[in-house]
């Protein structure tokens, strides 16, 4: 269930003049509002700039019709979930976050990371969206994007033991196993995993 026919037509849209904003044909426009079909994650962040509301409130996992109080978190490249892997480290568009839902004191200082792999599919599954808060440190045991030699990062459950850091998948897969750096290999801690954006 959807509000995409219900936002379309407070805005005085007809489905074809939303279907020329999303750049595809009404006939999807249709299959959206009847829900035969599910719009895809870049969709919904068009369908949110076009009605001013969040993803969640079209989706209709916030109730409240007035809830426009969401912060556009900027996307950066991907983040490995198997080996440390640093893809394109640049801006690649925006997923809007409530704060208030994500108990985010300053919205500003998260990003999210594309998730490629599946090391960590317990928690975040490929290609869904890792929401980090930028922070130098985390307690062990806790999921952080450690960057590894300087310019590979990845995601998995940290935990430092002495001069050794240990990085741990956590993995349906058994075959993704425990990664171990010692004092001669750089490690920097980006962010702490604190949620993800995924479409079910």
């Amino acid at each position: 269930m959807n509000r995409i026919k219900q936002l379309r037509e407070e805005n005085n849209l007809t489905q074809q003049e939303l279907a020329d904003k999303l750049d595809g044909a009404k006939s999807t426009v249709a299959m959206y509002e009847s829900g035969t079909r599910k719009p895809s994650l870049d969709v919904l962040v068009k369908l949110s700039e076009i009605f001013n509301c969040s993803i969640d409130y079209i989706l209709c996992k916030n109730t409240n019709s007035d809830s426009k109080d969401f912060y556009m978190t900027p996307v950066y490249g991907q983040i490995s979930a198997g080996q440390p892997n640093w893809a394109e480290e640049c801006l690649e568009g925006y997923l809007p976050v409530d704060p208030n839902l994500m108990n985010i004191i300053n919205p500003e200082e998260c990003f999210f990371l594309k998730v490629d792999g599946e090391s960590m599919n317990k928690v975040i599954r490929n290609g869904a969206y890792a929401l980090i808060r930028k922070q130098d440190f985390v307690d062990d045991g806790e999921i952080a994007v450690v960057l590894v030699n300087g310019d590979n990062a990845t995601i998995k459950k940290f935990t430092r033991q002495g001069d050794f850091v240990f990085l741990e998948p956590m993995s349906t897969d058994e075959s993704f196993k425990r990664q171990i750096y010692d004092s001669k290999t750089p490690i920097k801690i980006l962010g702490k995993y604190i949620g993800k954006f995924e479409i079910n």
